[in-house]
C-alpha cells in the first residue's frame, strides 16, 4: 500500500471508497479496534517499531466515531489523572510535547478524613521529582495523541467505521467492517472499551462487581487557588477528590457563576479563582439528588462536605453521573488477539488509576511485540500474547486490590473501620518506608 495513502493526517471516511475495495482484503501487521485514548496511544506506541529489515509496522485503527474531526466525539471534557510514570511514557512516544501545556502538575497530595484526625501529605519535592503526576482533560490528551499520530505514515484510520465480524485463522485474523471493507492482520488488539465488541466476538466472559455507588463529576472554580494540590477527602457522604486544573481561557463558558450570598464570594473574585476537577463518590440516590440541585445549592453542599481547604465554590460546571462497577475480563488474550485498557478492566476511580493502568497495558504489549520482532517471531503467536497476559496479571491485581480496599475502608462508617483508617493515615504520614511505597504506586512505578 502506498505510504502516502496511509498517512494518519490525510484519512477521511472509508465509506467513500468502500465499493471499490469491499472485495479486496487490505493486509496490515496490526489492526486496532477502537481509536479512543487506548487505541490511539496503542497505535502511537507501535508506530515506532520496525522488523528485522527496518520496515515499520503497518497499523490500522478502526473507530466508530469520526475521531479526526474537531471536536472529536471520542474525547470529551472529562478529566484524567496522569501518574509521573504515565507522563514519562507519553514523553517517550512523542505525545507529551503536545500535552504538557494543558497538563496541570500535582505537586502535593493531601489525604484526610473529614471530622477525624487522620491525615497524610505527599510532596513531590521530598521525592526529587517536579510533580507526582498531572491532571488533564481527555479532549486535550486525545488531541495530543492525534497530533503525534499525524506525523506517522504507517498508520491508517478507518473512521467512522466499526468491526462487523471477526474470523480467526491459523496465520492471521480477518476483519469485516460495517462499510464492507475487509482487513486482515497478524494481530488484533481490542482497545474498544468496557463493552468491547471484539471481546464479545471471542466469547470472553467478564466478572462484575457493582459497588452500589456513583461518581458525580464536574469542574468547579474556587476562591482559593489550588496551588497544585490534589485533595482526597473522605467524608460521611463518600470520598471527594478535588484535582487541580490549568486555567482555561474559555472556562467561563463551561462554568456557571454561583450567585453571591452569605457563604459565596462575589463574582469579582472568581475571575481569578482556581479551577478544579471534582470526583464525588456517592450513593446512586444521593448522586441523583445532588445533580438536580441548583448551582447555588450544590456549591453549598459541596463546601459543607469538602470543607474550606479551597475557600468557597464560586462556579459550577455541568454535573454528570457515572455508575461505578469493577469489570474484569476472565482472559487477557485469545487466538491472535489481546485486550487493552477498558476492554480488559474497568476499575473504581477512587485512586485515579484507571487510565494509568490501561497505559501500562499499552506499554507491556509494545514490549512484547518489540521483542517478537527482534527475534523474527510471529507477533500474533499465542506464546507471545501469553507473555503479555502474564506480565499484566500482577499489576492489575495490585491496583484492583488497592482500589477495592480503599472503597471498603473509606466508604464505611463503622467505628472500628473509621478508627483503623485514621490510624493508618497517621502511620503512613510518619513512617517513610510506608509513605515511599504509597508514593511509588501513586507515581505509577
Amino acid at each position: 500500500m502506498d505510504k502516502s495513502a496511509q498517512s494518519s493526517n490525510s484519512q477521511s471516511s472509508t465509506s467513500q471508497n468502500a465499493n471499490n475495495t469491499a472485495n479486496t482484503a487490505q493486509h496490515f501487521d496490526v489492526i486496532i479496534s477502537g481509536g479512543g485514548l487506548s487505541g490511539s496511544l496503542m497505535a502511537l506506541s507501535l508506530s515506532a517499531l520496525v522488523d528485522h529489515q527496518q520496515t515499520p509496522l503497518k497499523i490500522a485503527i478502526v473507530e466508530a466515531n469520526p475521531v479526526l474531526t474537531e471536536p472529536s466525539p471520542s474525547f470529551d471534557d472529562r478529566v484524567l489523572a496522569l501518574s509521573h510514570g504515565s507522563a514519562a511514557y507519553l514523553a517517550r512516544v512523542g505525545a507529551w510535547q503536545y500535552l504538557q501545556h494543558h497538563a496541570e502538575p500535582i505537586n502535593n497530595i493531601h489525604i484526610s478524613d473529614r471530622g477525624f484526625y487522620g491525615k497524610a501529605r505527599l510532596y513531590a519535592q521530598h521525592h526529587r521529582v517536579v510533580a507526582l503526576g498531572y491532571v488533564a482533560e481527555m479532549s486535550n490528551i486525545g488531541g495530543a495523541f492525534l497530533k503525534a499520530l499525524a506525523t506517522k505514515n504507517n498508520v491508517t484510520w478507518f473512521t467512522p467505521d466499526s468491526i462487523r465480524d471477526v474470523k480467526w485463522q491459523a496465520e492471521q485474523v480477518n476483519v469485516e467492517l460495517s462499510s464492507g471493507l475487509k482487513l486482515s492482520a497478524a494481530l488484533l488488539l481490542a482497545c474498544d472499551g468496557a463493552k468491547s465488541p471484539c471481546r464479545q466476538f471471542a466469547n470472553i466472559a467478564t466478572t462484575t462487581r457493582d459497588y452500589q455507588q456513583s461518581a458525580l463529576i464536574a469542574n468547579v472554580a474556587t476562591s482559593i487557588h489550588h496551588n497544585n494540590i490534589a485533595y482526597e477527602r473522605f467524608t460521611e457522604t463518600g470520598p471527594i477528590a478535588m484535582l487541580p486544573l490549568s486555567a482555561a481561557p474559555n472556562s467561563s463558558a463551561k462554568l456557571s457563576s454561583v450567585k453571591p450570598n452569605s457563604s459565596i464570594i462575589s463574582s469579582a473574585i472568581h475571575n481569578s479563582a482556581g479551577r478544579c476537577s471534582l470526583v464525588w463518590t456517592l450513593t446512586p440516590e444521593l448522586a441523583e439528588q445532588m445533580v438536580n440541585l441548583s448551582d447555588n445549592e450544590f456549591a453549598q453542599q459541596l463546601e459543607q462536605s469538602f470543607g474550606h481547604w479551597l475557600g468557597n465554590i464560586t462556579q459550577v460546571g455541568k454535573r454528570v453521573i457515572y455508575p461505578l462497577k469493577l469489570v474484569q475480563a476472565t482472559e487477557q488474550v485469545y487466538h491472535r488477539m489481546a485486550l487493552i485498557g477498558n476492554a480488559s478492566h474497568t476499575i473504581h476511580p477512587i485512586a485515579g488509576q484507571g487510565f494509568n493502568l490501561g497505559l501500562r497495558d499499552v506499554s507491556d504489549m509494545t514490549e512484547v511485540i518489540k521483542n517478537a520482532l527482534a527475534q523474527q517471531q510471529d507477533i500474533g503467536a499465542f506464546a507471545s500474547l501469553m507473555q503479555y497476559g502474564e506480565s499484566r496479571k500482577q499489576d492489575q491485581k495490585q491496583v484492583i486490590s488497592l482500589t477495592d480496599s480503599l472503597v471498603t475502608l473509606f466508604s464505611n462508617t463503622l467505628p472500628p473501620l473509621v478508627a483503623g483508617r485514621n490510624i493508618g493515615l497517621k502511620v503512613v504520614n510518619y513512617f517513610p518506608a510506608l509513605k515511599n511505597a504509597l508514593v511509588k504506586k501513586t507515581m505509577g512505578y
